[in-house]
C-alpha cells in the first residue's frame, strides 16, 4: 500500500453527464466530507459534465452551482474542467467560475490521478 493511502484517503469525482449529475455530486461530495472532513477530493469534468461550473447554471430547482461551488472550494475541493472540452463545444474561458482550473485533457487527467496519485475514482 502506497504510504499516502495511509494518511488521507483521495477521491477524485468524474462528471460528464450534465447538470443533473452535478447536482446529485454536489449532495455526495457535501455528504463525503461531512463524514470524512479530511478526504482529499477533485472533481473532473469532460463533456456535458462542465456545464455546472458555468455562470449561471443552475440546478432544475433553480438553485445557482456558483455559491455550491465556491464553499465547496473553500473546504479545499478543486474543481478541474478539460480544456478540449472547452474547445469542442466553444466554451470562453471567461464563462468559467473562477474555482474551475483548466487542465489539458480530463480523461488523462482520471487516468493520471488513479494510477500515479492513488485517487479512488467515484461516478455520481
Amino acid at each position: 500500500m502506497p504510504a499516502h493511502a495511509a494518511e488521507e484517503v483521495r477521491v477524485v469525482y468524474h462528471l460528464a453527464d450534465g447538470l443533473d449529475q452535478a447536482a446529485r455530486a454536489m449532495g455526495n461530495i457535501r455528504n463525503h466530507l461531512r463524514a470524512e472532513p479530511d478526504t482529499r477530493i477533485v472533481v473532473v469534468a469532460n463533456g456535458d459534465g462542465i456545464r455546472f461550473l458555468l455562470a449561471d447554471a443552475k440546478e432544475r430547482s433553480g438553485k445557482l452551482f456558483d455559491a455550491q461551488v465556491k464553499a465547496l472550494a473553500e473546504r479545499g475541493v478543486e474543481f478541474r474542467v478539460c480544456g478540449n472540452t472547452l474547445t469542442a463545444h466553444n466554451v470562453p474561458v471567461s464563462q468559467l467560475l473562477p474555482q474551475a482550473k483548466i487542465i489539458t485533457a480530463g480523461v488523462v487527467e482520471l487516468a493520471r490521478l488513479q494510477a500515479k496519485e492513488g485517487y479512488v475514482y467515484i461516478r455520481p
